[in-house]
């Protein structure tokens, strides 16, 4: 199927690893400019090089804070400049799980995880909300978890953040439309650098990787039986960025391997 994003300008924030990049790899594959952004310089670096050879002559990348307002404008220009003032598809994919129950989550913590989960999506948007406008079908799609629909009690503080997000999300859905798609996936468990480095700080260091996270997908009881790969969350993401998804908005997609419990 022809998901129709041949020359086609999208934005991935937190791309230069994880779900980010393997999304901005597929999009690439599929003919569209990319701009990526990221905080750290050489794992920006590094993404750049991996991407320029999928597409080469397709690709922005530029670091970036999306928590700091003036730096996602100053990206938001550079890429309007890049592409000629337009913007087809927005993915926002940036902010990681904090474990903490109610009772050992302090108000900074609080107030710093919501920070992140809410304004990782407003300040892109805002930024990035004329260009899309100047498009003729663009579309936002944002990375959320399962934890929105199904809190986790050791995690208490991102559950809750999680929820809100989605909650905007929706409502944006109806506020964009009709010119701006606005739709998300939720996610289960898939397998990064978070995982990687819970992995690496393992008690019983006996354990391989394989043997970790094989008792890990049991733990948390994954149909499926397994983590996600990057690649797996990404393919969904682009599906729902793209002309094919023309009559979807204000959906939420889970992939999580069948963890959810919900109808």
């Amino acid at each position: 199927m022809d998901l129709g994003l041949n020359d086609k300008i999208a934005v991935v924030t937190g791309g230069s690893s994880g779900i980010g990049l393997a999304t901005a790899k597929l999009l690439l594959g599929e003919g569209a400019r990319v701009a990526i952004c990221g905080r750290d310089a050489d794992r920006l670096a590094a993404a750049k090089a991996q991407l320029e050879a999928v597409n080469p002559g397709a690709l922005l990348a530029e670091t970036c804070d999306v928590l700091n307002a003036e730096a996602v404008n100053a990206f938001a220009a550079k890429v309007s400049a890049w592409a000629g003032g337009k913007l087809d598809l927005l993915v926002n994919n940036a902010g990681q799980g904090r474990m903490s129950t109610f009772a050992n989550t302090t108000d900074a913590q609080w107030r710093e995880e919501l920070e992140l989960k809410f304004f990782s999506q407003v300040l892109p948007i805002r930024a990035f909300k004329p260009l899309l406008e100047a498009a003729p079908s663009p579309a936002i799609v944002a990375v959320n978890s399962l934890l929105s629909l199904q809190p986790e009690p050791h995690m208490v503080c991102t559950s809750a953040a999680r929820a809100g997000v989605q909650n905007l999300l929706k409502s944006l859905a109806t506020e964009f439309a009709p010119r701006i798609r606005v739709n998300s996936i939720l996610l289960g468990l898939v397998d990064s650098g978070q995982w990687q480095r819970r992995f690496e700080a393992r008690t019983d260091k006996t354990q391989t990787r394989e043997q970790w996270f094989s008792a890990l997908a049991r733990d948390k009881h994954i149909p499926l039986g397994r983590l996600g790969t990057p690649d797996e969350p990404a393919r969904a993401i682009v599906f729902l960025g793209s002309p094919a998804a023309s009559y979807i908005t204000g959906a939420s997609l889970e992939v999580s391997g069948g963890v959810s419990r919900s109808i």
